[in-house]
C-alpha cells in the first residue's frame, strides 16, 4: 500500500487517550533487541526468530512461544534484569512532549506490554511525566492482541472504551485497541502501513497533533497518512 498524505486534517472527538509506550512515547528498540539477543544466546534460541515475534506483546507471552518448555515466569525475571540494566539509548519520540502537555493530565494513561518495573525504569530514563496509574504487563491476565489491556486502561480513567483514542505502533496493539472498541491511531515508527491497515487512522508520528477542549472532552486533530 502506497503511503500518501491526506489533503485535509482529520479531527476525532474523545474523552481519554491510551498510549502504548515503546514505539509510541519512547524508543527502546536497541535495549529490547540487545537484551533478547543475550537471553537467546543463553537459551539456544535463534535471536532473529525471537525478535521477529516479540514486538507488541508481553515478554512472558513471547517467552512461552519461543521456549514453551521453560518456566516463563523465571525466564521473565532474567530477561527483565537484562532490560532494566540496558537503558543507554532510550529516547523520547517526536511530538510526544508537546502532545502530553496539551492533554488533560487525568485524561490519559499508558497501556504497555512491559512489566511495571521495566516500564518505570524506561519512563524515568526518558524523563517523561508518568501518569499516576497505568496498565502494564503484570496487571492483566491476557496481553495484546487481546482487548483486556485497553479495556483496563479505559476503566482506570472512568471512560467508556468507545470514547477513548488509542495510539499504537504494532499490529497486535492495533488489534487489541480495535477489539476493545476504541478509535485506533497507528504510527509508522516500527511497522509499515501495510501491517497497520486495521487501524482507523495512520500518522507518521505524534508531531503536530493539536488538542482542543470541548464541553465533555476534547478533540484531536492530525493529518492522516495512508
Amino acid at each position: 500500500m502506497a503511503l500518501s498524505v491526506s489533503s485535509s486534517p482529520v479531527t476525532v472527538t474523545c474523552k481519554a487517550v491510551l498510549f502504548d509506550m515503546d514505539g509510541i512515547l519512547i524508543s527502546s528498540i536497541g535495549s529490547v533487541e540487545r537484551s533478547w539477543t543475550k537471553w537467546c544466546n543463553m537459551r539456544g534460541v535463534d535471536p532473529a526468530y525471537a525478535i521477529s515475534v516479540i514486538h507488541g506483546r508481553r515478554a512472558i507471552d513471547s517467552l512461552r512461544v519461543v521456549r514453551p518448555d521453560l518456566d516463563a515466569e523465571k525466564e521473565l525475571e532474567i530477561l527483565e534484569d537484562l532490560e532494566c540494566e540496558d537503558v543507554d539509548d532510550i529516547i523520547v519520540l517526536a511530538g510526544v512532549c508537546d502532545l502530553l502537555k496539551a492533554l488533560p493530565h487525568e485524561r490519559w494513561t499508558i497501556v504497555t506490554s512491559a512489566t511495571e518495573r521495566l516500564a518505570k525504569v524506561r519512563l524515568k530514563e526518558a524523563r517523561l511525566p508518568a501518569p499516576d496509574h497505568f496498565v502494564h504487563g503484570d496487571k492483566v491476565a491476557q496481553g495484546k492482541p487481546h482487548p483486556a489491556p485497553f479495556l483496563a486502561g479505559a476503566e482506570m480513567l472512568g471512560v467508556a472504551p468507545e470514547d477513548c483514542v488509542v495510539f499504537e505502533d504494532s499490529a497486535s496493539g492495533v488489534a487489541a485497541g480495535k477489539a476493545a472498541g476504541c478509535t485506533v491511531i497507528a504510527t509508522l515508527f516500527t511497522h509499515p502501513a501495510e501491517e497497520l491497515a486495521d487501524a482507523d487512522y495512520i500518522v507518521r508520528d505524534l508531531t503536530g497533533i493539536a488538542v482542543r477542549s470541548t464541553a465533555d472532552g476534547f478533540t484531536i486533530t492530525f493529518t492522516e497518512r495512508r
